[in-house]
């Protein structure tokens, strides 16, 4: 019995080490793209994680309206703020310091793209969005 209850505590123990790798990606983010300056928050959304943009350096156009999500091949989100837009949904960890499997929004084109995330290092995310055989790559510098 005393065997039984260390080994169902270890394996409890395991799972939770998995767990909490697997929420390392959840945190607040600065990127900047395009000469825009932008935050990004990560979270756990459903049975995955999503990345949703929280402050963006030119939120307020030259003529001061707030700009908005205009290329969005969904015309209900083309009224979403720049600064309420999701960027990443659905990636899931893959139990080796990737998450993948989710996708990736470019409002600058108003395109999704398949995408995978891993950390280049302890405070630098690797964001790549792929399309075939092509991808572009941008580094998002955790914040908290």
């Amino acid at each position: 019995m005393k065997r039984f209850l260390i080994s169902i505590a270890f394996i409890f123990a395991c799972v939770c080490a998995v767990f909490a790798q697997a929420d390392k990606i959840v945190g607040e983010y600065q990127c900047e793209h395009d000469g825009v300056d932008s935050r990004i928050k990560i979270y756990k959304y459903a049975d995955g994680y999503r990345a949703q943009c929280t402050w963006v350096s030119d939120l307020k156009k030259e003529d001061g309206t707030l700009r908005r999500d205009v290329k969005n091949p969904d015309p209900a989100k083309r009224n979403i703020t720049s600064d309420k837009v999701v960027l990443i949904d659905k990636v899931k960890y893959d139990g080796k310091d990737t998450w993948k499997d989710g996708k990736i929004y470019d409002p600058t084109r108003g395109k999704y793209f398949t995408v995978a995330l891993s950390f280049k290092d302890e405070k630098t995310l690797t964001v790549k969005g792929y399309l075939g055989p092509f991808f572009g790559r941008v580094y998002w510098k955790k914040l908290k």
